[in-house]
């Protein structure tokens, strides 16, 4: 034992004593340094942006996502590696949050507790630097954005598994607010609980969509274990907290907040499962080169009435990527579309297919034109 402590002991003094080692590190500490400097003196432009905007009578919010989204592109098309482009973006993020908050953290609205996919995407879209504000309901999220609470909000709007949440395609039929963003999050789910195994499981919690999402495995592995639909996977977390003989299905993140143990990890049926957010705000966004336009139509009752409403779109060759009807409310099989296109409004051909689209439809509501979601 004492040889080989000697030997250990020995192996130490050899990588302390190694001269190319201790130039390497020597390099690294000179780069820290550099960036470090750097990140101040950016920090210090991004302050002299919003004095300049205050100047100007700019109060509410510096936050621009056409800004941000360029930045975020410009340094992806820059990057040389060996860092990823996802990991580019993602420090890229957050120091521009940081920045922003230096002034005035963004209040951002979202599903709650803490602990939900729908946080997560929030962190994803405007970094760490935020004042993120849980709400019960996508309604209640509407409601704070519209009234001033918070500067904006982020609220899931469709899984690929699952397809759309319509409590959010509703909510847009009322609200006066537009879409300012995306974030696309690849959903991972874990079955969590205060247990060891799977054995005892009388119970498992989650939001339904989650159930939903993992009902092959939960069919396979916990064929008699009730499943209790509940507001969100954070609450499941919760309930699995205090309940014996229960589990819940949600992030990560829950188990850490709740302290459960991950009893099986990506329990989901499809391996590419990804919920896409929605961000919701006041200000329209100005063109990027690489944006999608939401809208919101309702048609005529009469033969072709969809075909007319889709036809300028192939007239002027523009790429919709998504359809969705939901009842208007306004009478029985009255329908509404919910439309999502590539392109700015503002840009040339779509502000042509929009012109020609509002001559056949009974209501054309934009939604917004957003960047198009990044990483």
């Amino acid at each position: 034992m004492e040889n080989s402590g000697f030997v250990v002991e020995q192996n130490k003094q050899n990588i302390k004593l190694d001269p190319a080692l201790a130039e390497i590190r020597k390099q690294i500490d000179a780069i820290d340094d550099q960036l470090l400097d750097l990140l101040n003196q950016r920090a210090v432009c991004a302050q002299k942006v919003a004095e300049t905007k205050q100047a100007s009578g700019e109060v509410d919010s510096f936050y621009r996502p056409e800004r941000e989204a360029e930045v975020l592109r410009r340094m992806v098309a820059n990057n040389r590696g060996p860092f990823s482009n996802e990991t580019v973006a993602r420090f890229f993020r957050e120091v521009m949050s940081a920045s922003l908050a230096l002034e005035k953290p963004l209040a951002v609205a979202f599903l709650g507790p803490e602990g939900t996919f729908t946080q997560q995407a929030a962190y994803k879209h405007f970094g760490h630097a935020i004042n993120a504000q849980p709400f019960s309901t996508i309604d209640e999220i509407f409601r704070a954005v519209e009234s001033g609470a918070c500067q904006f909000g982020v609220v899931p709007v469709e899984n690929s598994t699952e397809g759309v949440i319509t409590h959010t395609l509703d909510s847009f039929l009322r609200s006066p607010l537009l879409i300012a963003g995306e974030v696309a999050l690849r959903i991972h789910h874990n079955l969590m609980g205060k247990g060891q195994g799977l054995a005892n499981l009388q119970r498992v919690f989650s939001h339904q969509q989650s159930l939903a999402q993992c009902r092959q495995w939960l069919d396979r592995y916990l064929p008699h274990a009730e499943r209790v639909s509940v507001s969100s996977n954070a609450e499941a977390a919760r309930m699995a907290d205090v309940e014996a003989s229960s589990a819940a299905i949600a992030g990560e993140v829950a188990a850490e907040l709740y302290g459960l143990n991950l009893l099986e990890r990506n329990i989901e049926d499809e391996p590419d499962n990804t919920t896409r957010f929605l961000v919701i705000g006041h200000h329209a966004v100005s063109p990027t080169g690489v944006d999608k336009t939401s809208l919101l139509i309702s048609t005529h009752n009469s033969p072709g009435a969809l075909y007319n409403t889709l036809e300028p779109f192939a007239r002027y060759s523009i790429s919709m990527s998504k359809i969705e009807s939901r009842p208007s409310r306004r009478g029985v099989w009255d329908y509404v579309f919910f439309i999502d296109v590539e392109g700015h409004h503002q840009d040339g051909p779509l502000a042509k297919a929009l012109e020609a689209l509002e001559n056949n439809v009974l209501m054309l509501k934009l939604l917004g034109s957003y960047p198009r979601g990044i990483g």
